[in-house]
């Protein structure tokens, strides 16, 4: 059986467990969007990047309603959430002109969610490549963007497609 190492998410794992209430929803009912890296915002969801990224531009599309499965949305908020992540893809294209990606949401503690009441969608940009020896050999995943940079150019770019 292979294994896939991710030995960098314990941090993450370790922040957010320390953390009263839920997570997202602080970070949905903040508006501080620059402190939190919110990039984009919906009617029904946001789009924030993942401040323990797996890759360059990592970002999660978050509700602002605090549920945790898809069954639980109406029609409209599962509408928002899918068309929200076709705006985030298309601004990551723009920007980090990504060569693929994952798209997945991990619902439920036993599949490996981070913050299991709250569903939130992972999309992570890819290139062919961009797995090398750093994370196996030293157990170090080198991100080449500082998260300040990335959220600043994609707030650039939201802003240019927008004025059309």
């Amino acid at each position: 059986m292979d294994r896939i190492w991710a030995p960098w998410r314990t941090q993450y794992l370790s922040d957010v467990s320390k953390q009263k209430g839920c997570l997202f929803c602080r970070i949905g009912k903040a508006r501080n969007n620059s402190e939190d890296r919110v990039f984009l915002r919906s009617k029904h969801c946001y789009a924030v990047l993942n401040k323990y990224p797996y890759n360059n531009g990592h970002a999660l599309i978050v509700p602002y309603r605090h549920v945790s499965d898809l069954a639980k949305f109406s029609e409209e908020a599962r509408r928002d959430f899918f068309d929200l992540l076709n705006e985030v893809k298309a601004l990551l294209d723009d920007v980090l002109h990504p060569e693929g990606y994952n798209i997945g949401m991990n619902m439920g503690h036993a599949a490996g969610a981070g913050v299991p009441k709250h569903i939130h969608m992972h999309i992570v940009p890819r290139w062919i490549g961009d797995v090398n020896f750093m994370p196996v050999v030293t157990q170090t995943k080198v991100i080449s963007q500082s998260l300040d940079e990335l959220y600043k150019a994609l707030i650039r770019a939201d802003k240019a497609r927008r004025k059309g």
